[in-house]
């Protein structure tokens, strides 16, 4: 991928299903890269089509939805070329729900694309759990994810996509897009900044 002077988040926009979700979330990421790194960044969200060239400037994009994800012939190309020259993709499901429409749409679309044995779960000791902060249990849990709704139990795991041993699509059924859609100034609100695996997922996709 090309490098940048600073980070940009983008949002990848696609045809198919809820692209646009959790429309806090950026900006309270990106104040959290502020307030604990020296990256430098942009501070405002960028939003690429996964259809358009511009989706090959960026080194990080975030995939978000609720509903079916069906890529059309150019994002299917896209994205395969997109990951496969280095690029990371976070992908969180908004359903938090293992067995939803956007869980079973989008891993049928990377199992289509990549086959169906590249999307794994990843150790709870990988690097990407103290690429900044340390989770030594693993992926954090949300408060989404026991609210009754989907399949009402904790994710103990992401999955993820490698290319030459580094993640290239972390895949999450744990909602963190909902968990950190709030304004960044109410974090002083929270006993813990639930915002720091973010980081963590950033710096990971940035240095790697």
């Amino acid at each position: 991928m090309p490098l940048q002077n600073k980070f940009f988040f983008t949002r990848l926009q696609y045809n198919s299903g809820d692209w646009n979700t959790d429309q806090r979330m950026p900006s309270n990421l990106l104040n959290s890269l502020i307030e604990y790194t020296s990256i430098p960044l942009v501070t405002q969200e960028n939003v690429v089509p996964l259809s358009s060239e511009e989706v090959f400037k960026v080194p990080f994009c975030y995939l978000s939805g609720h509903k079916l994800v069906q890529f059309n012939e150019k994002e299917r190309l896209h994205f395969e070329q997109y990951v496969q020259n280095g690029g990371f993709v976070f992908v969180d499901d908004c359903n938090h729900d293992i067995d939803g429409l956007f869980a079973k749409s989008f891993e049928e679309q990377m199992a289509a694309i990549f086959g169906n044995q590249a999307l794994r779960k990843i150790p709870k000791n990988h690097e990407i759990y103290k690429s900044f902060f340390t989770f030594d249990d693993g992926p954090p849990p949300t408060s989404q994810e026991l609210n009754g709704w989907g399949d009402d139990l904790v994710h103990d795991y992401l999955k993820a996509i490698e290319v030459n041993g580094r993640i290239a699509v972390l895949y999450s059924n744990k909602d963190y897009g909902c968990e950190w859609d709030y304004d960044f100034r109410n974090k002083r609100w929270l006993a813990e900044d639930n915002t720091k695996f973010g980081v963590n997922i950033v710096v990971y996709a940035m240095t790697v």
